[in-house]
């Protein structure tokens, strides 16, 4: 995914709030919002069937002391950047003290996992049960690309979507990772 937009756009809230919008507060947003546009990614499977859900309540991967552990930021297609900004910061402090409540771990859709900071480019995201997906965010770094039959340099970054294949097929798959790029290259 181009990154372009995105920079830019984490570059002026930052200058328009003072806080620390970042590119995963930017990529969490997107997230949310292709979610409710693709509601077959957003769910859980139970024995008994697939659970589609309204809510988008999105899981965030938090390394803390003891492993990863992941907070659920429930209706999170509800907040803007700034509140997500807040939000994630609150409960990856919390996760990190050791201090979240069991339910702060429950209910959750759909995981968003980031080892962008790490310098890693992709990776495979281990499927939070029972959740139907989990996304994996790379770093942005850049790269060559062809635009208009020109070799340019743009700020890229792969995301990586794993999938649990009982609830969701390969094209509705792509369709949803698709649209996720084009919302954040827009």
């Amino acid at each position: 995914v181009d990154m372009s937009a995105v920079l830019a756009r984490v570059k002026t809230e930052r200058a328009a709030s003072g806080t620390k919008i970042s590119i995963t507060h930017a990529v969490l947003r997107a997230v949310a919002l292709t979610l409710r546009e693709h509601p077959a990614v957003n769910g859980i499977v139970s024995d008994q069937a697939v659970e589609h859900w309204s809510d988008v309540n999105l899981g965030v991967a938090v390394n803390t002391p003891i492993g990863v552990v992941v907070p659920v930021l429930v209706q999170a297609d509800a907040f803007n950047l700034g509140e997500l900004e807040q939000r994630v910061g609150e409960l990856a402090a919390s996760a990190r003290a050791g201090k979240l409540p069991a339910s702060a771990y429950q209910r959750g859709t759909f995981t968003v996992s980031t080892l962008g900071a790490t310098g890693i480019d992709w990776f495979t995201p281990v499927l939070n049960p029972p959740q139907i997906a989990i996304l994996g965010v790379g770093r942005v770094t850049e790269r060559a690309v062809v635009i208009a039959g020109q070799v340019v340099a743009r700020p890229m970054m792969t995301l990586t979507l794993v999938f649990d294949h009982r609830a969701l097929d390969g094209h509705p798959a792509g369709l949803f990772l698709s649209a996720l790029a084009q919302r954040l290259a827009a």
